[in-house]
């Protein structure tokens, strides 16, 4: 079989993939599986990737939905994206040992918003209705507490008791686009709200989105390694878009990629979100190596050096 000839010029994002939540959490149950032995529990997917998911199974964890699901003998991780209140208060009360590896980024969020319920405020809590840390928030509050917006839209027809004692929070993995448009809204229809004291999308989002501006502009078409449920995932597909590479497309692992699809492309731009580990690229990379003659530079924007401790419990 002859070497392929068409040549392909793959435009690397960076940064891109895991993030120092996603790291963190990953830890944490492997540390529990170490420490307390199979199975370790956990309440959701720990973070929103299959890989990452199946191979922590295979080391001795067990995803359930609920907490009725895990037997009192044995421990339970929460996942990063952070539970409602009653997930831990009903640990507690069946005396389960319980990790929470709720994202620092995320338990930021949830201080912010009770510091403003504490004050008397209404919160406004700008994200995605259904998405796991969206649930985890607004069940930090008392129903009703929180108030969820979605678009410009919502914000436009949002009606409250009393405009004057409003705050807003927004999810970490949110297009930083499109949130300071709601963001301008809300100001704008509210100018007393109070917002929080540095901005909630986090640092490894932000970094995301701004290494793929980089690369969009210059790409034929463009990849992004990551999961459907996965929001940052998602909205670095939409943010390539918007940023002139409108052949955009988010691509689970090397085995779903449409090859069809790439066929008039001489430059692919390749990232991957938070929740997808850099095998997934490297595998891809290898993919396109087998039917194209590939050429790879790495287009940096920032460096990372953000690293989040383990809870106490873990550490030896």
């Amino acid at each position: 079989m002859s070497p392929p000839t068409k040549p392909l010029k793959i435009l690397l994002a960076s940064p891109r993939g895991f993030c120092a939540g996603v790291e963190r959490a990953i830890q944490i149950v492997e540390r529990a599986v170490e420490r307390y032995g199979r199975p370790v529990y956990v309440r959701h997917e720990i973070v929103h990737n299959r890989h990452v998911v199946e191979t922590l199974e295979a080391k001795g964890a067990i995803f359930v939905d609920e907490l009725d699901e895990v037997p009192d003998d044995r421990p339970v991780v929460f996942s990063a994206h952070g539970v409602p209140k009653a997930v831990p208060a009903e640990a507690g009360r069946r005396n389960l040992l319980y990790i929470d590896a709720t994202c620092p980024l995320v338990f930021k969020v949830h201080r912010e918003a009770e510091r403003h319920h504490a004050s008397g405020r209404i919160v406004v809590l700008i994200g995605h209705a259904g998405h796991p840390e969206v649930i985890g928030t607004m069940g930090q509050l008392p129903a009703g507490a929180v108030l969820l917006v979605e678009d410009v839209a919502q914000v436009e027809a949002l009606e409250v008791s009393d405009p004057g004692n409003l705050a807003y929070a927004t999810q970490t993995t949110l297009s930083v686009d499109d949130t300071t448009g709601i963001v301008a809204a809300l100001r704008r229809r509210f100018p007393a709200i109070q917002g929080p004291k540095t901005e909630d999308i986090c640092y490894a989002t932000t970094n995301r989105q701004a290494a793929v501006k980089a690369i969009a502009p210059r790409c034929d078409a463009l990849v992004v390694i990551g999961a459907p449920n996965s929001s940052n995932s998602m909205r670095l597909v939409e943010v390539a878009a918007n940023c002139g590479c409108r052949k955009s497309r988010l691509v689970q692992r090397a085995a779903d990629m449409d090859w069809g699809w790439l066929a008039d492309a001489g430059r692919l731009g390749i990232t991957a979100g938070a929740s997808a580990p850099e095998t997934l690229v490297d595998e891809l990379i290898a993919d396109c190596r087998k039917r194209y003659d590939v050429t790879i530079e790495e287009v940096r924007t920032t460096e990372e050096s953000i690293v989040f401790k383990l809870p106490r419990a873990l550490v030896a």
